[in-house]
């Protein structure tokens, strides 16, 4: 059974989602940096800000949205990620589907 989420908390799902789409308009070479963009962006505004901090909240989901529109432009081919983002990407890789799990049996 799935919780009940607030309007807040499906308007912010709902641009999560929309970021992941547009990634997946992007040069395959430039998929996972969009996507460790996205990833990273998401992740370091949520543990930034209190819950209940509606305010705060409201003024990122504008914030994004506008950032995902020009992303979405598909004059938009690659995007910089920093040395920071890829060093919390590799420490976060795999919490979707256990693909740290299979990088560390390989290796075994």
């Amino acid at each position: 059974m799935s919780a009940r989420r607030s309007g807040l908390q499906r308007e912010v799902l709902s641009l999560y989602r929309r970021a992941l789409r547009m990634v997946n308009t992007k040069p395959s070479s430039a998929q996972p940096k969009f996507r460790l963009f996205v990833r990273y962006s998401f992740k370091t505004q949520a543990t930034a800000i209190s819950p209940r901090d509606i305010a705060t909240i409201e003024h990122l989901l504008r914030r994004g949205k506008r950032q995902v529109e020009m992303y979405e432009d598909p004059k938009v081919r690659d995007c910089w990620v920093s040395s920071e983002m890829v060093q919390w990407g590799e420490q976060n890789r795999g919490r979707r589907g256990g693909e740290q799990k299979s990088d560390k049996q390989s290796g075994s």
